[in-house]
């Protein structure tokens, strides 16, 4: 995948993501990268009640997403990643979106760098430390780093809840 098609395939999981949210009534808004760590912010129609969120794409069957060193902080409970599985034009793929907290992301992802950094590599070797985050995509799952995603699947009851009590 080219740099260029990476970088219109994250522009559109974010306006898809903040569609989605707009269709089930809430005011999502796109910050094109204006705002750190929050690629939109979602309120409830009272303008109340905020989340942000934080968007990482993939493309539909592949096995990983990557997340970055920043998945390994918690933001908070109003703080969500979004990963968004945004299928190829031309094909009949379904969009998947996993809407996972901040602190299950944090949590999981730290745990999972350390177990991965823990155990021999390929040929025995230790595995070098980097900045890079991976979540594995169901039905996909590493057994050294990995955790289960699939929980979290269309989850867009967790945003609600935020936005709505």
């Amino acid at each position: 995948m080219s740099e260029k098609e990476k970088t219109t395939r994250g522009n559109a999981s974010q306006f898809f993501v903040a569609g989605e949210l707009c269709r089930r009534g809430y005011s999502a808004v796109v910050t094109l990268g204006n705002t750190p760590n929050t690629d939109i912010l979602c309120s409830n129609i009272e303008g109340t009640k905020f989340v942000h969120i934080q968007v990482k794409t993939f493309v539909p069957g592949n096995r990983t997403c990557s997340v970055g060193l920043k998945a390994e902080k918690d933001f908070g409970k109003n703080f969500f990643w979004v990963l968004g599985g945004i299928p190829k034009p031309n094909t009949n793929t379904e969009f998947q979106y996993y809407i996972i907290p901040s602190e299950v992301m944090a949590t999981n992802v730290r745990e999972g760098h350390q177990r991965w950094l823990k155990t021999p590599g390929k040929n025995g070797q230790a595995h070098n430390d980097s900045a890079v985050r991976t979540v594995y995509i169901p039905p996909s799952n590493s057994g050294v780093g990995g955790f289960d995603i699939s929980e979290y699947k269309n989850r867009w009851d967790l945003v609600e809840n935020v936005l709505n009590t």
